[in-house]
């Protein structure tokens, strides 16, 4: 394979895991292989030397990154990239037959990735602290020489005095807050300030409704509600638990260090032109609107809006959207797609069968998959783990890629109580269920497992990767696809459903699928094509089909008519 580095070294970590160097080179092709016993100490030289030789590499270790980075700059800065090949598979019970696991996640590893566009946060230390008692002061105390401190107490607010006033203490009840790290705005009712002749406790003079307060950070102790839906998605705004000590000092210590200026990724590109939202002040499609967790997303004449300093990234915009405006930017849909097929590719051209693909997320799943390899028996030899932003990103059109690839099953990992709301991933593979089952693949061949306890992970896996004899249909793709993605997501979503239906195990030419389940156009695709697509008939003019998805023509309006195909054309006045 030409994009995957020449040299691989691995390493069987004193011994702690086989190394099965064939299977390695038949899965990363063209690929000069090189093994050792302790690379990271004892052999250290063996990876100066190849640093030395300006090759670009791939090291099966991510434990000592820091320490092969810091030698690759030292010698030239060398092209060095990592895999994870201890945890995800040579620790394992099952680590004798993990060879093609092992070639799957070095070619991944190996694959550039592509550029991802910022945006920049700036925020200089202006810190509003939300409190209900002198809980508030004594965070305020730890941060007044690190930020501009305003401490903000729900009334009663009785609190004692400051021998010397070092910052300010008002009184008042918020009543909304908007905007992100660097650009908070609070509207504050029955806001008062203290009087200066206070003696025991705080005295306040008049209280007034509607003041507003600007901040660059706000610290919410007060034990109310949170101030914004999915609330620790939002950036800079810190809540902690009043009634936990250890909570409320770690946000304090993280607000300590929110001053100057951050990126984040822009997780979506969005297209307003093909935004089917509405037209005409008809409203058509609100998916986006109803799943996005923090509110990013809003109304804007005939499309929607995203703000991309609000938007977490969870991707279950671009997930629904039925027009391929919104589109995840961390990877997009196509590069992931492209991983997908190096990743299976990879694992059969290695000897490897029934790839079940894990996906999974890095502050949730990396530590879950870790302490399964540490206290257990790690992942089954055909659990190929694929580590993604965020796996509510994943839409139908990578659904579809992994099985016309060849994979056997497709698992979610995720938390057993999720940071957000996880409908749009549910209406996704609610559409993909009925796809395979119809297309010969069986039930069951994607799932979802909700989990914190790694054993539950193992267990889970282990029913999931039963003898093919338990299961109710083939064991993998049995005409596998090798096409290669690229363009928009509407485009590679059709693609990978045509493919899908060609290496089916039994494809028809229609399949129901669920109600307002979204669609493409039809007069485009070859007739094998049409099997994903909703069984309706379409109802627009002729005239319609030439026109660019996700508009209307001049003498007919449809909102939302990418999305809805027996929804007729209303006559414009």
């Amino acid at each position: 394979m030409a994009d995957r580095p020449r040299d691989i070294l691995i390493c069987s970590c004193e011994d702690t895991m086989p190394l099965d160097a064939q299977a390695v080179r038949r899965g990363c092709g063209g690929s000069q292989v090189t093994t050792a016993r302790q690379l990271c100490r004892a052999e250290l030289d063996r990876y100066r030397a190849a640093v030395a030789a300006g090759d670009a590499l791939v090291v099966g270790c991510t434990q000592e990154a820091p320490l092969f980075s810091e030698i690759a700059a030292a010698g030239g800065n060398a092209d060095v990239r990592y895999a994870n090949i201890r945890e995800t598979a040579g620790w394992s019970a099952e680590a004798a037959n993990a060879g093609p696991k092992t070639a799957a996640l070095l070619a991944v590893a190996a694959a550039p990735a592509p550029a991802v566009a910022l945006v920049s946060l700036t925020s200089e230390g202006v810190i509003l602290i939300h409190g209900r008692d002198e809980q508030a002061i004594e965070a305020a105390d730890l941060l007044a020489d690190h930020l501009d401190v305003t401490v903000l107490i729900t009334p009663p607010a009785a609190v004692t005095p400051r021998r010397v006033t070092g910052f300010p203490v008002v009184k008042g009840r918020i009543r909304h807050a908007k905007g992100h790290l660097g650009a908070f705005e609070v509207t504050i009712d029955e806001y008062a300030q203290p009087s200066p002749s206070s003696r025991g406790v705080l005295a306040f003079g008049a209280a007034r409704d509607g003041a507003v307060s600007r901040c660059d950070i706000l610290l919410d102790i007060s034990g109310n509600a949170p101030l914004f839906p999915a609330a620790d998605l939002r950036d800079g705004y810190l809540r902690a638990d009043p009634g936990d000590p250890a909570a409320v000092l770690k946000a304090v210590l993280k607000a300590r260090d929110l001053v100057g200026t951050f990126d984040k990724p822009r997780y979506i590109t969005f297209s307003a032109e093909l935004c089917a939202h509405s037209r005409s002040r008809i409203v058509g499609c609100t998916r986006c609107l109803d799943l996005c967790p923090t509110s990013a997303i809003a109304p804007a004449g005939d499309h929607v809006a995203i703000d991309a300093l609000i938007c977490a990234g969870c991707g279950q915009c671009a997930a629904v959207c039925p027009t391929g405006a919104a589109s995840y930017a961390l990877p997009p849909a196509d590069a992931l797609m492209r991983r997908l097929r190096l990743l299976l590719s990879a694992y059969r051209d290695a000897g490897g069968e029934r790839a079940i693909v894990l996906l999974h997320d890095e502050p949730h799943g990396v530590p879950l998959i870790d302490a399964l390899a540490r206290f257990g028996d790690g992942l089954p030899a055909n659990v190929l783990p694929l580590c993604v932003n965020e796996v509510t990103q994943v839409g139908l059109e990578a659904v579809a890629a992994a099985f016309a690839y060849g994979a056997a099953g497709l698992a979610f990992l995720l938390r057993q109580k999720p940071r957000h709301d996880i409908m749009g991933l549910s209406q996704t593979l609610a559409l993909a269920e009925p796809i395979l089952l119809g297309l010969g693949f069986g039930p069951g061949r994607v799932t979802r497992i909700e989990t914190d306890d790694p054993d539950v992970l193992g267990e889970r896996l282990r029913a999931t990767t039963a003898p093919v004899g338990a299961m109710t249909a083939p064991a993998s793709t049995p005409r596998p696809s090798g096409f290669l993605p690229d363009g928009p997501k509407r485009e590679v979503l059709r693609l990978a459903l045509r493919e899908l239906h060609g290496a089916a195990p039994a494809p028809v030419d229609v399949i129901a699928l669920p109600a307002g389940a979204p669609s493409v156009r039809w007069r485009s695709m070859p007739a094998p094509a049409r099997s994903a697509l909703p069984a309706c008939r379409p109802v627009r003019p002729a005239r319609c089909w030439t026109i660019p998805r996700g508009r209307c023509c001049a003498s007919w309006r449809t909102p939302a008519c990418s999305a809805d195909y027996a929804r007729p054309p209303v006559r414009r006045r």
